[in-house]
């Protein structure tokens, strides 16, 4: 699935990282965070950026209508503004219940100060203000991913 924006920013990045690395296959276009809390999506997508998320977390319910993420997936991770940030590549895909969610999975997701704690009170918090409510034994897609493009990361963000 393809995102056009304004200009094709979108796909203009898409190209370039193909006619870097030689890759081309299909990818997605979306940003990290609520649809409505554009500087929290900028946020989390600098956390891409910088290093320290490395994985994300859904529940298993909003993927009824969408195929699952698979490892060797692409995605172009946006900002607030909708332009295109990095692409990352699924590295690996689980379903578990939140109350089965572990320190590692925690960290990686990179956000906060990393701790499972804090991890499972955002997440509850999260999907409540979504209006989709979760608990204990709801199943979540916890997806893994690594930065792909660009290849080192910008001066823009040191």
């Amino acid at each position: 699935m393809m995102t056009s924006l304004p200009g094709g920013a979108v796909e203009a990045f898409w190209a370039e990282f193909v006619a870097a690395t030689g890759t081309d296959a299909s990818y997605t276009a979306w940003a990290f965070g609520a649809d409505d809390d554009s500087d929290q999506q900028t946020q989390l997508g600098r956390l891409v950026l910088e290093g320290s998320k490395r994985a994300t977390t859904g529940r298993l319910a909003d993927y009824e209508n969408e195929a699952l993420p698979q490892p060797g997936d692409y995605s172009i991770i946006l900002d607030g503004a909708r332009m295109p940030l990095c692409i990352i590549e699924t590295t690996r895909i689980e379903v578990r219940r939140l109350d089965d969610v572990d320190d590692d999975f925690a960290w990686a997701e990179g956000e906060g100060d990393r701790s499972l704690a804090w991890w499972r009170e955002a997440h509850l918090g999260f999907f409540e203000r979504a209006g989709t409510p979760i608990d204990g034994d709801t199943p979540l897609l916890l997806e893994w991913f690594d930065v792909v493009w660009p290849p080192a990361r910008p001066s823009a963000w040191s």
